[in-house]
């Protein structure tokens, strides 16, 4: 019969801020709650950091989905009063987040010596823009200085026959891509030009005081009218003439639309231009920012569960306290009031402060007891999750890239590329040895998708992999370690493959306020804008991570420096 865990008992026991949960959001929020002086008490139940941002090992990957796709065993009650607290015990427990989980080995020869030489992201794809808000925050906050990334080589849009094809990302890329004719240049070119005058014409009125409805055109400098940066961006490009291939490149690899921006019925986010200017512009501005990134994306080495450690190592600089392995059982709730007073660790022990950041799994459980009416609303509040849709994910092991002579790539497949009912984009992005995800010789390929449900979104990861992947027969698999001949035009065969379905929550702000599961997009900046919100809500006169003078080391010792 195994020990109890043995827990450390934390002081001192009341702090300004508790986190429960070591996702990215909490850990920029704990980051800037300790730069502005606060105490923070920083909690996980897990053994490592990141939470559902995490990267980690082969069965770390597994047993995390596994555990968290099953709801705990709830405690006996929801509500107890004891006479001699001032105080209400509210029982929580988690609720699954991830459902219909497959994992498949098909060489586990292969993977046996190296089972944990990976560290596999269980939030991809995901890539960070060169100018994404998150960098920025990286830079300001000094969380830049515990973290290396390497460039994305390129980004191809693909169909289902198999083509892909190179998403140029400047002039100079515009003009060597053989993929395109010379026409598909030429007005690619101009359009690119037309959307960099649009935002110089933009930045010289604001500076101006003017109405930005000028033009210049001798220098290039015509402003997009008002009227059609709120129209739908499909029928923006649609009226400048670009072909098809060339709208679909712009929305779908560049602009990232999930939706079919073609089809209205089906379109759940149908961009405006206004928006997909600004993607464009983020684009645009990623290439070039940093001398030793050759594109406009990057990727975290060792992972993207390096970002929230990036912002945890900040917050112990300001003297945040670490406890990982410990979980959260309980809420303490005022009997007068029903406000939040503290929690109650699994420990035993009782901490108390005046905010509190959850994981987005915990919840109440059932209740089992009639609580008092100020207690109600808050059980109602803590029970209700914003649930906003469901994302697709899959991970699958390679021993060969899908481009021979690239080994970090991102690949898009827009609506309809793959089949008929396909009304969202998929997205694919491998990655190499060389960013110590796996063992040197191996490859990573993660893909996401958009879904209503499971049999949707099952659907459209399966369609990308069979495009891109072969998988083994599974008479054959026992035949040869050989898991790819000579010929490089084969494609790569799966080793191992892991498929689950994620739930999408926003973050929920009150006395308790709840972190965001990770979302569908490709970066993190819908992400970063929830993290501004939980800190601002909770302390609105506070400055969001104050400006500090950096160290003389200001770059990394290797890898990607994000200096400007």
């Amino acid at each position: 019969m195994s020990e109890p865990p043995s827990y450390p008992q934390i002081e001192p026991t009341t702090f300004d801020l508790i986190a429960a949960g070591t996702g990215l959001a909490e850990c920029i929020v704990a980051a800037a709650a300790s730069a502005s002086g606060k105490t923070v008490l920083h909690l996980d139940t897990n053994p490592f950091y990141g939470s559902h941002y995490s990267s980690l090992s082969v069965p770390e990957l597994t047993s995390f989905l596994n555990s968290n796709s099953t709801p705990s065993s709830p405690p006996s009650s929801t509500s107890t009063t004891t006479d001699s607290l001032d105080y209400s015990i509210v029982n929580l427990t988690t609720q699954p987040v991830y459902s219909d989980v497959e994992i498949s080995c098909f060489y586990p020869e292969l993977l046996e010596e190296n089972l944990r030489k990976f560290n596999l992201d269980l939030c991809g794809p995901r890539v960070l823009f060169c100018a994404d808000k998150l960098i920025d925050l990286m830079l300001k906050s000094g969380a830049s200085h515990y973290v290396e990334f390497k460039s994305i080589d390129a980004s191809f849009v693909g169909d289902g026959n198999g083509k892909l094809w190179n998403v140029p990302d400047s002039r100079a890329a515009i003009f060597k891509d053989k993929s395109l004719t010379l026409k598909e240049k030429n007005q690619l070119m101009r359009f690119f030009k037309l959307v960099q005058g649009h935002l110089v014409a933009t930045v010289a009125a604001g500076s101006s005081g003017d109405d930005g409805n000028g033009n210049d055109e001798k220098e290039g400098k015509t402003k997009i009218s008002d009227e059609d940066l709120e129209r739908p961006f499909i029928e923006y490009l649609s009226n400048m003439q670009l072909p098809p291939k060339i709208r679909s490149i712009i929305l779908y690899a560049i602009a990232m639309a999930d939706y079919d921006q073609d089809d209205r019925g089906v379109c759940q986010n149908l961009l405006k231009t206004k928006d997909g200017i600004d993607r464009l512009s983020l684009y645009q501005s990623s290439v070039g920012r940093f001398t030793n990134a050759s594109g406009a994306l990057i990727y975290p080495v060792y992972g993207q569960g390096e970002l929230p450690q990036a912002f945890s190592r900040r917050s112990a600089v300001k003297g945040c306290i670490y406890v990982l392995r410990m979980p959260v059982t309980a809420l303490l709730m005022e009997k007068d009031s029903g406000r939040y007073k503290g929690v109650r660790l699994a420990s035993g022990q009782d901490i108390f402060s005046q905010k509190l950041v959850l994981d987005p799994s915990l919840t109440l459980a059932s209740p089992s007891a009639s609580p008092s009416d100020l207690l109600h609303e808050s059980f109602n509040f803590l029970s209700t999750r914003d649930v906003r849709g469901k994302v697709a994910r899959g991970i699958c092991i390679t021993r060969n890239s899908l481009k021979p002579d690239m080994s970090n790539l991102l690949v898009v497949y827009p609506p309809r590329s793959l089949y008929p009912e396909q009304i969202t984009s998929i997205r694919a992005l491998q990655i190499s040895g060389n960013l110590a995800v796996c063992p040197l010789g191996m490859f990573v390929l993660y893909l996401s998708a958009l879904c209503d449900d499971a049999i949707q979104g099952k659907r459209l990861i399966n369609a990308a992999m069979k495009v891109l992947l072969t998988f083994p027969d599974s008479v054959n698999s026992e035949s040869s370690s050989t898991v790819q001949s000579e010929n490089t035009e084969e494609k790569p065969t799966v080793i191992w493959s892991g498929l689950y379905i994620q739930e999408m929550s926003t973050g929920q702000f009150d006395s308790i306020n709840f972190a965001p599961m990770p979302d569908g997009n490709l970066n993190y900046n819908d992400i970063s804008d929830a993290a501004v919100k939980l800190f601002q809500e909770m302390y609105p006169n506070e400055e969001y991570f104050p400006e500090t003078t950096p160290p003389e080391n200001s770059e990394d010792d290797i890898g990607l420096s994000l200096e400007t």
